[in-house]
């Protein structure tokens, strides 16, 4: 792995612990007022649901860097050395496509969030704030796909 990818990575997993870390709270604090008061913090649910979709695209960014994403390898299992590098291709392309487009339709979502002025339903604050995160990390999962592709291509993958 280059020596300029690992600051990047860093960042990944502190991302990702610190919205772990978050959620934890948020839920931990939700649970212990509800239990000595009987009021639940509904509006808890807006801000864990906004930040489980931070952890788990910058997770998928992550684990496509060191090949360490899902994978039902049951049929590639079965193919040769080379049925399985043509598979792998197959598969990071196809994951390319899709991230590609939630790229830009995430895009489209959030800018009409913006130009809308669409509210959240329980703090009626800008939408745009959660959904600009859907394709700015799928970007990163774009270009993460794209090393992938590149290793892929060089046979070191």
């Amino acid at each position: 792995m280059p020596g300029a990818a690992r600051p990047a990575l860093r960042l990944e997993r502190a991302i990702m612990a610190g919205t772990m870390g978050l959620l934890c709270l948020i839920t931990m604090a939700n649970v212990v007022v509800r239990y000595f008061t009987n009021i639940s913090f509904a509006f808890t649910e807006e801000i864990s649901i906004a930040l489980m979709v931070v952890m788990t695209l910058t997770g998928a960014a992550h684990a496509f860097v060191d090949n360490k994403h899902i994978a039902i390898t049951y049929f590639v299992d079965l193919l040769g050395p080379r049925g399985h590098r043509i598979a792998r291709g197959l598969a990071l392309l196809a994951a390319l496509v899709m991230f590609a487009l939630l790229t830009w339709f995430g895009t489209r979502m959030a800018w009409d969030d913006f130009r809308f002025e669409v509210t959240s339903p329980a703090l009626g604050i800008p939408q745009w704030i959660y959904t600009v995160w859907l394709p700015l990390l799928s970007a990163l999962i774009v270009v993460r796909i794209l090393g992938a592709l590149r290793r892929w291509r060089a046979g070191s993958d």
